[in-house]
């Protein structure tokens, strides 16, 4: 699935507002658009701006002494990229991959990286005013992964910090 049918898909699902209403809101910043995806009953967001492509599974090359969320690499059209365990990389178990497992792949500190996702969701679209900074509170994903939760109807949808997924060095393993 690409992000047009990801898009098409939306566009039956939401409320409908006009064209130039839209892409005003959206030019303006007051709304983001994010590409959903759903890990352990939670959806998670990453901004559509930092998404290139969306890959079915492919081949994995696994690398030697690299930390245990990163899966290996991938080739993508003579770029090798890495590739995180998005399960893994938040402490989550790992899960089987299926017909659904999919590769976002992202752009994040000028560099190409793929997220390795059970599936994607949809394509949402969230008002800045529906997004709070990350709470205190949250339990499980740490917050340095998130940039904040955001409010869309009846759903909450944790909004990734993409430079921390693969960047951010673990104390824990460090040490």
């Amino acid at each position: 699935m690409d992000l047009n049918e990801l898009m098409d898909k939306q566009e039956e699902l939401k409320v409908r507002i006009s064209g130039e209403e839209e892409e005003e809101l959206i030019a303006e910043g007051s709304i983001i658009q994010l590409v959903s995806f759903v890990l352990e009953d939670v959806e998670y967001g990453v901004d559509i701006l930092a998404v290139h492509e969306i890959l079915r599974f492919p081949e994995i090359t696994r690398l030697p002494n690299t930390p245990d969320f990163i899966k290996g690499v991938i080739n993508l059209r003579g770029n090798v990229i890495p590739v995180v365990d998005v399960r893994k990389r938040f402490g989550f178990s790992r899960a089987k991959v299926t017909d659904l497992t999919r590769i976002i792949v992202i752009e994040t500190n000028d560099k190409l990286t793929g997220l390795m996702v059970d599936n994607v969701h949809q394509v949402v679209r969230i008002s800045r005013n529906n997004v709070d900074p990350p709470s205190e509170l949250i339990e499980g994903v740490s917050e340095e992964y998130i940039w904040g939760i955001g409010r869309l109807k009846d759903r909450l949808i944790v909004i990734l910090n993409l430079s921390n997924i693969l960047f951010l060095e673990e104390d824990e393993e460090r040490a």
